[in-house]
C-alpha cells in the first residue's frame, strides 16, 4: 500500500494534517474540554465537506461536486441506453 505512486494511500492522513493546520494549531488553548474540541472537529468536518468552495471543482463544495457528478453520470448512462 505504501509504494510509490499510490496516492490514495496517504489521503486520510493528508486530510488530518489539513484539519490540524486550519482549525487546531494556534487555537489549542481555546478548547476548555474534550467535548468542545469534539464539537469543533465535527463542525470543521461539516464545513470541509459541505460548505468549503473549491475553484478546482467548478466552485462547488466537495459533496455538491460528487452529487452533480453522479447525476450527470447516471443521466449519461440512461441516455445511452435509449
Amino acid at each position: 500500500m505504501s509504494r510509490k505512486g499510490n496516492s490514495a494511500d496517504n489521503g486520510m492522513m493528508e486530510s488530518f494534517g489539513i484539519l490540524k493546520s486550519e482549525m487546531f494549531y494556534g487555537f489549542e488553548k481555546e478548547f476548555k474540554s474534550l467535548d468542545e474540541l469534539e464539537k469543533a472537529i465535527i463542525d470543521y468536518i461539516d464545513y470541509y465537506n459541505n460548505k468549503r468552495i473549491k475553484i478546482k471543482i467548478d466552485g462547488l463544495s466537495p459533496v455538491n461536486y460528487r452529487i452533480t457528478s453522479f447525476k450527470l453520470c447516471s443521466y449519461c448512462l440512461t441516455s445511452k441506453s435509449i
